[in-house]
């Protein structure tokens, strides 16, 4: 085992015992101790401002482009934002201890439910600093320990805030092992997280999908998949045309870097010829680049040729691909075959044709008549969330706090044998 492993493995073994003494505390001390944190961050902005500085000055000399350096950023006002966004979590209901279902069973034994911490959640994430405290207070409000692997890019902008986090739960009922980061900055570090099986009960990658596939190929720890999204709209032969093209500018345009916005839209034939040209112009306005097919190209020269790979592409930019289709079937075997299993809208006034649609589409979101944008855990009333699940197991779609919950069976009996 190298160094930076057993460094690692220290610290996971230090947040399973943290994540034993916080898993029985109720709401009062835990929201006590998030208010304390955000309390924290306002009082020691300055510092994290400072230390930001030493990111934003690496990323700047390494040639970053500027959307990146401004999303690395941090102000005091940026840091008075995230410390509101913690004690928004700390209003939220708590999930520990709610009960699922209950029932008393024939032979007189009590059968309960009930939701309890998952533990010790890892989370490796890149980009912004502010997924630091995000991901902490979400984890300790649901009564897990974290342990948080963030990009190298942020590093001293996250060694700060763990340092303001920490402080504040000295001074709380909660354990400040509860919150670290991982030891090291380098791939073997992240490595280490991942192989820390036994030690750390779940990991999140939250990030492009390079860092998601990497994490779930190489852990052997348990991992939730998030985040990576090929959304398509797909604008039906019944659709009203004024909503579908809403719609599509909306779920490309709104906000064009995040995992719900559509990479893909696909227009039934029988209305491309009224569709394509209102939307194509619109798109060219906003200064959206067109990937289309053959049906696509002849309606507007700026379109480019689109290739196999476009049609798999998250592009997280002005870039769209754009198909016509010659039937719903047609449109849903496409999505079947380059989604990632995030989110797909249907444009329709035929309520056949939305139940077709929803029923065959395998998403964690599907949407009638509505944007992508909308898979999200604040749109979903969830309050927050620590990312969106495109996987199966355990949970899909918006990972609000109940989320990042488990459940156990408690069996009370009266002398019971079997």
């Amino acid at each position: 085992m190298s160094d930076t492993e057993r460094e690692v493995h220290a610290a996971a073994r230090r947040a399973k015992e943290a994540a034993a003494e916080l898993a029985p505390l109720g709401r009062e001390a835990k929201d006590a101790a998030l208010h304390a944190v955000a309390d924290a961050l306002v009082a020691e902005a300055a510092s994290i401002v400072e230390a930001n500085a030493e990111d934003v000055e690496r990323a700047r000399r390494s040639g970053e482009p500027g959307a990146m350096v401004d999303r690395l950023t941090l102000t005091e006002e940026r840091v008075a934002a995230i410390a509101d966004a913690v004690r928004e979590v700390a209003e939220l209901p708590d999930p520990v201890g709610e009960v699922v279902r209950g029932s008393v069973l024939p032979n007189g034994l009590e059968l309960t439910q009930i939701r309890v911490p998952m533990g010790v959640i890892g989370i490796i994430y890149e980009g912004r600093p502010n997924v630091t405290a995000d991901a902490a207070v979400l984890c300790l409000k649901s009564g897990n320990a974290a342990l948080l692997r963030g990009s190298s890019s942020a590093y001293s902008s996250n060694t700060r805030i763990v340092e303001v986090i920490r402080g504040a739960l000295e001074k709380t009922g909660v354990p400040a092992d509860a919150v670290q980061l991982v030891p090291g900055a380098g791939r073997d570090s992240a490595q280490a997280l991942m192989r820390a099986r036994g030690l750390v009960d779940v990991l999140i990658p939250r990030g492009g999908g390079s860092l998601i596939q990497a994490v779930v190929r190489e852990s052997t720890v348990p991992v939730i998949e998030t985040g990576e999204g090929n959304c398509h709209v797909y604008v039906d032969e019944h659709a009203d045309l004024d909503k579908a093209l809403a719609i599509a500018l909306n779920a490309k345009t709104q906000r064009c870097s995040v995992c719900n916005a559509a990479e893909t839209a696909l227009v039934h034939r029988a209305v491309a010829g009224r569709f394509l040209p209102r939307f194509l112009s619109a798109l060219a306005d906003l200064g959206v680049t067109v990937h289309g097919d053959d049906a696509v190209l002849a309606h507007d020269d700026r379109v480019v040729p689109a290739t196999e790979a476009d049609w798999s592409t998250e592009y997280l930019a002005m870039d769209i691909a754009v198909k016509v289709v010659d039937s719903l079937d047609e449109a849903v075997a496409h999505i079947r075959e380059y989604s990632t299993s995030h989110t797909e809208a249907i444009v329709t006034d035929s309520q056949s044709a939305a139940r077709r649609f929803v029923s065959r589409v395998d998403s964690a979101a599907v949407m009638v008549n509505a944007s992508t944008r909308f898979t999200d855990g604040g749109e979903f009333g969830f309050g927050a969330e620590i990312g969106i699940s495109t996987q199966k197991l355990h949970a899909r779609g918006p990972m609000g706090l109940r989320e990042m919950t488990s459940t156990k069976y408690v069996v009370t009996g009266d002398g019971h044998v079997r």
